[in-house]
């Protein structure tokens, strides 16, 4: 049984994500969404939160299950015993920034491999930072995350300036 992990801050959680965890969970028998916290940005969500979007959004994936992670995503792959680390590319900057972690990766566990998916192509352009502008503006976000998202992220950042 192959155990593969999605790993990501999913802050906020994309149609892109959704996209790519359903297209992973067709490839592996076992597909885990692992929650960190990216200690660069100043989340919107907290980890509970961005939990709860993801189970509520992928629970008509059976082979899908969400766990929070807080240290090495590598490590992390041990305790479960996952093998495959899944990434998603929008574009060259991507691909060379995810070249490097999986390079990292590999150094640190030889037995992990990390597998690319290419981003849909409706979905490259899309990141949390233009998502969070678009809220604090009260854009239209419909065709960009999910429904639940989008409420929580226009209650929580429209008219912040």
């Amino acid at each position: 049984m192959t155990i593969a992990v999605f790993p990501g801050s999913f802050d906020p959680l994309t149609n892109g994500h959704l996209d790519l965890i359903t297209r992973a969970s067709k490839i592996f028998d076992q597909l885990i969404v692992a929650v960190g916290q990216n200690t660069s940005k100043r989340g919107v969500f907290t980890t509970d939160e961005r939990v709860a979007f993801i189970e509520k959004t992928t629970q008509h994936l059976a082979n899908v299950s969400v766990r929070v992670e807080t240290g090495l995503t590598v490590s992390f792959m041990q305790d479960i015993h996952a093998t495959v680390l899944v990434r998603g590319i929008r574009n060259s900057v991507d691909f060379e920034y995810e070249q490097g972690i999986a390079g990292m990766n590999r150094t640190l566990d030889p037995n992990v491999d990390t597998v690319c998916l290419m981003a849909n192509p409706q979905y490259q352009f899309v990141s949390s930072s233009l998502l969070k502008e678009v809220a604090r503006f009260g854009g239209n976000l419909t065709n960009l995350v999910p429904p639940i998202v989008a409420d929580a992220l226009v209650t929580r950042l429209e008219g912040e300036q």
